[in-house]
């Protein structure tokens, strides 16, 4: 972990520079909402980090069990790269995806297999359990992929879940996976370092790609062996599943809410906008590192909920973990909506700001219009 922080701090500022001379990144506006160019290839840093890292001390580990797991993330990089460099037709870019899904789940054999009786299924069949856990992961990827819309918050989801999964590979013995997800958490931290509020490089598709797809395959991972832990093992957790899914909550929130809002408009649920709850609590007033924070802390809250619930089975952590979930991301949104109302009203009025010849009536329609157009953004 501190050979890939030292690298990826090193290599990070020669990345932004090289970013920078050449003019790739994000200009502001449209759905940009930082205000100055930015590099957005953050990615290159933290994953050459990490792979050198790997380099230097996976000569004393079992690699060789991992080897498909790293030539997929390889290649999701590339994918990443790619898109970043010159855009790739959606079709393509799935396609990248699923070679990447396929070398983890049918080739490494990391998916998940059974149930352990939730919904009353148990073990999956072979066909199931290969489209099952491919459908989880490109889930996970592409959910992760959507949050990085804000300086650190995509930083920090993935510290929260590689400092867990690190520390559970560890205590049980599986040396290749906490290795890699040490290493992945020494590049982020060393990222982190340029990428908090205010951000001098963004991750962009090549870098939150490759840590979704990363992060996901982890996660699918420690399913499989904490389902295989026998009964009463050290920090075996029952409800594997709903563990699995509250590591990455608020990426697989925000991706459900974002969709179900846009198709329920009529809209493609991929169509960019600022409908993301990072982009409504900035709104209301809140500043990226405040957010990324907020977000974090729920994060940890509810992994918190579910070791708390580690004797109780999925179907009674799931739907729970479900509820509260859905029931914070409503109330977070009234108390949203309210504080925003209140800026509008206290922010000076338009034709208030200098002395205009006009009528009472336009002052009051333009206004109006002002309002109505926030209130138009927030739906």
């Amino acid at each position: 972990m501190l050979t890939s922080f030292s690298v990826g701090f090193l290599l990070t500022p020669i990345v932004i520079s090289v970013l920078q001379k050449a003019k790739i990144g994000d200009t502001p506006g449209g759905r940009k909402i930082h205000k100055k160019f930015t590099p957005s290839m953050g990615g290159i840093a933290f994953m050459l980090a990490t792979y050198v890292a790997l380099a230097i001390w996976g000569w004393q580990y079992p690699l060789p069990d991992i080897r498909y797991l790293l030539g997929a993330i390889a290649l999701m990089f590339f994918v990443g790269f790619r898109d970043d460099m010159v855009e790739l037709n959606p079709k393509h870019k799935i396609l990248g995806q699923l070679i990447s899904v396929v070398l983890v789940v049918v080739v490494s054999d990391i998916r998940i297999k059974e149930f352990h009786g939730f919904l009353g299924i148990e073990e999956l069949p072979l066909v199931v359990s290969y489209v099952f856990s491919s459908f989880v992961l490109l889930a996970l990827t592409n959910a992760f992929n959507l949050v990085d819309g804000l300086d650190g918050l995509a930083g920090t989801i993935a510290i929260i879940s590689l400092s867990l999964l690190s520390a559970w590979f560890y205590v049980q013995g599986l040396e290749s996976y906490a290795l890699l997800s040490f290493t992945l958490l020494g590049g982020i931290l060393s990222f982190m370092v340029f990428n908090w509020h205010p951000a001098k490089i963004f991750m962009g598709d090549t870098g939150s790609l490759a840590l979704g797809f990363s992060i996901g395959s982890l996660i699918l991972a420690f399913m499989e062996y904490n389902s295989a832990l026998p009964a009463g093992a050290l920090l075996k957790i029952e409800p594997s599943f709903t563990m699995g899914i509250v590591l990455l909550i608020y990426p697989l929130y925000d991706m459900a809410r974002v969709f179900t809002r846009r198709i329920s408009k009529g809209k493609h649920p991929m169509s960019a906008d600022k409908s993301h709850v990072h982009h409504f609590l900035l709104r209301s007033g809140l500043k990226h590192n405040q957010v990324a924070l907020l977000l974090g802390l729920i994060q940890v809250v509810l992994i918190g909920l579910v070791l708390g619930m580690g004797n109780y089975s999925d179907n009674i952590v799931l739907p729970l973990l479900s509820a509260i979930v859905l029931l914070m991301g409503s109330r977070l949104d009234k108390i949203t909506v309210k504080s925003l109302k209140k800026r509008i009203h206290r922010e000076p009025r338009v034709l208030d700001l200098r002395p205009l010849k006009t009528t009472q009536r336009v002052k009051i329609k333009v206004e109006d219009q002002m309002v109505n157009s926030a209130k138009m953004n927030l739906n």
